[in-house]
This record gives C-alpha cells, sequence and structure tokens, in this order.
C-alpha cells in the first residue's frame, strides 16, 4: 500500500511539475515510471515467492489484477502518459498462475468446510426437540439454505474481485461442490426420515427441510446456465428430497383412503355420494396440515392428491366387480360417476390443485357407460384416448365390463378403435399407465 501510494503520488509530480523541464526526447516520464514499475514488480515478485498467508495470496492477487492495473495506472492523471510506457504485468505470468491456483484451492477447501460445518449443525437442530420456527406461516429452517448460497455467492464475489478469470475458474469448482452438498443434504435427511419417525415434530422438520429446497431451486434457476450439468444434477437431487418428503407425508392419508375406495365396489356402486363426502372429509383433514408447506410445494402436494383421488376412483371401475345390463342401470351409476367427479373436482380446485388435465378423465368415463349407440361409445373412447395416451387396452376392457348389454363383436370394435387411436398420439402425464388391471 505505501509502494502504491508513493508510486501514484510522486508520478502525479512528474506528469504534472517534472515532465516539462526535459526536452520530449528525454522520455523523462517513461525512465521515472519503468523505474518505480521495476523496483514495485521486484517486490511483489519476492512477497510472491517466500510463504504466503491465504488472505496474502488475495491481496497479492488483488494488487496484480485488479488495483495496480485499474485504481493506478488508470488513474485520470497518468493514464494517458502510462498507455505509452507499456509497463506490463506486476508478476510474471507463471508465478501469477501458480498463485491463482494456491488461492481458488484454498478458497474450495474453506468454502466445502463451512458447508458440511453447516449441514453437521442442520442435523443437529433435526435432533432437538423443538418444533421449526414458522415464516409467513410455512415451517423453515433457511439458516442452511441462506448460508450455503452466501458462502457460494461471496467467495464467487471475492473471486471476481480479483479478476473475471479468476471468479469464473471458481464460480466452476464451487458449481460442482453444490451438487455434492445437496447429495450430502439428501442422505442426511433420508437418515432423519427413516430413523426418527418417534420424533416429536417429525413431520414439521420433514416439511421445513423440503422448504429449504425452495431457496435452492430458486438460486440454480436463476445463477445457472441452462446446459450445466451441474444444475440438473441439482434440480434432480432437490426432487428427489421433496417426493420423498411428500411420501412421507402422504402415507397416513392414503392409507386411511384406501378401505373407504374399495366400499365402491363392496357396494356396488350404492351410497357413491356418501362414499365421496367421506373421502374429502378425511382427505381435508390432511390438507390442513399441508398449508405449512411453501406455495410451489403445497401446489404439488395437493396436486399428487388430486392425481391419487381419481387414480384410485378408476382403480374401483377397473375391479369387474360391476356388470350392468340395461341402458337405465348405467345410466344411473354414469350419474353418480359425474357427480362423485363434480364433487371431487370443486374439492380439489378449491385446496389449490392446479392439475386440470385429470378433470375430465371421470366424466369421460361415465360418458362411456351413459352412452349406448355404438358409434357415439367410440367417439367418446377416440377423446378419452386422445386426452390420456397411456390408457391401454387392457384399461378398457376391464371398464367395459359394466356395459353387460355389449356384444362379444360390439367389443371387440371399441377396442380395436381404441389401439388405432392411441397408436399416433405421444405420452402425455401419465394417468392409466400407473394402474394396474388385475
Amino acid at each position: 500500500l505505501h509502494m502504491g501510494k508513493t508510486m501514484k503520488e510522486d508520478l502525479t509530480v512528474v506528469v504534472k511539475y517534472i515532465k516539462q523541464l526535459y526536452p520530449p526526447e528525454f522520455n523523462v516520464f517513461s525512465t521515472y515510471a519503468e523505474l518505480y514499475h521495476n523496483y514495485f514488480a521486484s517486490q511483489a515478485k519476492k512477497n510472491a515467492e517466500s510463504h504466503l498467508e491465504d488472505k496474502d495470496i488475495y491481496l497479492l492477487l488483488s494488487w496484480v489484477h485488479n488495483i495496480y492495473p485499474k485504481d493506478m495506472r488508470k488513474d485520470h492523471v497518468l493514464a494517458e502518459e502510462l498507455e505509452k510506457v507499456k509497463l506490463g504485468s506486476l508478476l510474471p505470468s507463471s508465478l501469477s498462475k501458480e498463485l491463482e491456483k494456491k488461492y481458488l484451492d484454498s478458497e474450495e477447501a474453506t468454502i466445502k468446510n463451512s458447508l458440511s460445518k453447516c449441514l453437521d449443525k442442520e442435523i443437529q437442530r433435526w435432533k432437538e426437540d423443538k418444533e421449526p420456527e414458522k415464516l409467513n406461516g410455512h415451517f423453515q429452517s433457511e439458516l442452511l439454505a441462506i448460508f450455503v448460497i452466501q458462502s457460494i455467492y461471496s467467495g464467487q464475489k471475492r473471486a471476481k474481485d480479483i479478476s473475471a478469470a479468476v471468479g469464473e475458474e471458481l464460480s466452476r469448482r464451487l458449481w460442482q461442490e453444490l451438487p455434492a452438498f445437496l447429495r450430502s443434504y439428501k442422505d442426511a435427511f433420508e437418515d432423519f426420515k427413516e430413523k426418527s419417525k418417534k420424533h416429536r415434530h417429525y413431520k414439521p422438520i420433514l416439511i421445513a427441510s423440503v422448504n429449504n429446497c425452495w431457496n435452492f431451486r430458486d438460486y440454480a434457476e436463476k445463477n445457472m446456465a441452462e446446459k450445466d450439468d451441474n444444475k440438473a444434477s441439482i434440480l434432480s437431487t432437490l426432487s428427489e428430497i421433496e417426493n420423498s418428503g411428500f411420501d412421507v407425508l402422504l402415507q397416513q392419508l392414503f392409507a386411511q383412503l384406501k378401505p373407504i375406495y374399495k366400499r365402491f365396489t363392496e357396494n356396488k356402486w350404492d351410497s357413491s355420494n356418501e362414499i365421496m363426502n367421506e373421502i374429502i372429509k378425511t382427505t381435508s383433514k390432511h390438507i390442513s396440515e399441508f398449508r405449512t408447506l411453501k406455495d410451489p410445494f403445497y401446489h404439488a402436494i395437493v396436486e399428487k392428491i388430486h392425481t391419487r383421488l381419481v387414480k384410485e376412483y378408476i382403480v374401483r371401475l377397473l375391479k369387474r366387480k360391476v356388470s350392468l345390463k340395461t341402458p337405465a342401470q348405467q345410466q344411473n351409476l354414469a350419474q353418480s360417476i359425474s357427480k362423485n367427479a363434480a364433487d371431487l373436482e370443486t374439492f380439489c380446485t378449491s385446496n389449490g390443485s392446479q392439475a386440470t388435465w385429470l378433470n375430465s378423465a371421470l366424466p369421460k368415463l361415465a360418458e362411456i357407460i351413459r352412452l349406448q349407440d355404438l358409434g357415439a361409445i367410440k367417439i367418446e373412447v377416440a377423446t378419452l384416448a386422445t386426452t390420456y395416451p397411456d390408457i391401454r387396452k387392457k384399461h378398457l376392457e376391464a371398464f367395459l365390463c359394466i356395459k353387460a348389454n355389449l356384444s362379444r363383436g360390439e367389443l371387440k370394435s371399441i377396442l380395436g378403435y381404441l389401439a388405432d387411436s392411441t397408436a399416433s398420439t405421444s405420452p402425455g402425464a401419465p394417468l392409466f399407465s400407473n394402474i394396474n388391471v388385475s
């Protein structure tokens, strides 16, 4: 700092007062500038070749890449004269590269170590007998995400302040470090999930941990290049954590719903409205606790519930337990399914489900049951297959068992039409592909 200040002040005096006392051919400013630069460079080289602490390496690199070329040589009084002198860098390129490598290795190790300690603290917090804090009604444990993101951002900024190239290299290294950290986070999350089921605040901690993923996801989306493999790895790991948390949170609800759904076929679809009301009532109790998830995750879990409710209803329709011979019987069942579908859609939509692609599944199935004209049935089947291209013959065949007044020829004709209509359609969101037909 003393050398830099002295050089800047002295060269300013040369420009303002001394230069004009000499003939131009003496190049007096160049002489002074080269002598000062050579001395400064020799001292910098001497320092670079001695044992330096990390902070000293950072400071020296800042002088080489930043302070010396920008603050001093771009000074408004000196810049024009220094342009003519071509002084070069304070350090030889090979020595500068060596210092950069030391700095990058040290900074990467320091940040990696601090992230590891931060994760250890988070795991320790999970083990404490405390409910996570709430922010805007959502369970949160945001110190982890904030600390990790802040550590990476600060490291990148420090490196970028040395030079753009050093900043890019550290960013590249830290982008590789973040996926590794998140895999460790996922392993710790899975370990807690399996071993701490009796923890008093088990679900709130799971919810807070899932909520943590949002900050990481948002950071990766906004700051990493679309084609970066590390970004894909980060988003994939976050999805695994989120879905793993959802699976546990939904276990109890889905277990409670299973016997209720069985009653549809056990009762031959009588009292289906009462059964649907019970399904909605049971689901409603669980949805309230999911509101402590951040909005994107709340919508995601409600969509999973919506998908499951529709899927389980279709499963019961494919059980071959009901065989209706008269159009009047089929009309009654179609009406019941339509009413159940409307109630289900209203319930899921009012609770924030954005899975509108599910809404036409049950009404279309109801319409196939209601219709008696073979041509009209085929059109409805084609429409169903276009909307849900993962439906297969085995699904439709099981479903059409309900329509006991179809002849074998009519049944074969309808099934053949399905094969033709699905041949050229690309798969959309999966619904039927997750349903096994016994």
